[in-house]
């Protein structure tokens, strides 16, 4: 009965702390640099980044691995969101949320905002805005 109980705990401490650690959103590494183009942003995923041109929102979904077959990079938004003359290296930002597929895209200008959300499907990735 006593090891029942103590591999009870165990369980019990093992999915209480799984589900904690997978709630929070994933610490991001940034260049300091606000004048660079381009960014990457780590997902959840450890083969996957976001690269955003931080000038006008444009983003790519890039993909790396040990084979040639599994690194790609592939568009998730080729609309700038906003007209050439606004453009503002630093301009936008990504910001992870506790969803493993979705990211916050911010115009740190004007304060509109975006789900964006990567995924390994053509058919499961968009950007939307949030009004």
């Amino acid at each position: 009965m006593k090891a029942k109980l103590i591999t009870l705990f165990f369980v019990l401490f093992a999915t209480t702390s799984f589900a904690q650690s997978t709630s929070e959103a994933p610490h991001q590494n940034i260049s300091t640099d606000s004048a660079v183009v381009y960014r990457l942003f780590s997902t959840r995923n450890m083969y996957t980044f976001i690269k955003l041109d931080t000038r006008n929102g444009k983003m790519w979904q890039v993909q790396w691995g040990t084979e040639s077959k599994y690194r790609f990079e592939t568009t998730l938004s080729d609309i700038s969101r906003v007209e050439k003359e606004e453009e503002k290296n630093g301009r936008f930002f990504l910001y992870p949320t506790t969803n493993i597929y979705n990211f916050i895209l911010l115009d740190q200008i004007d304060g509109r905002a975006w789900q964006v959300q990567w995924a390994m499907e053509e058919k499961d990735r968009m950007v939307l805005r949030i009004y």
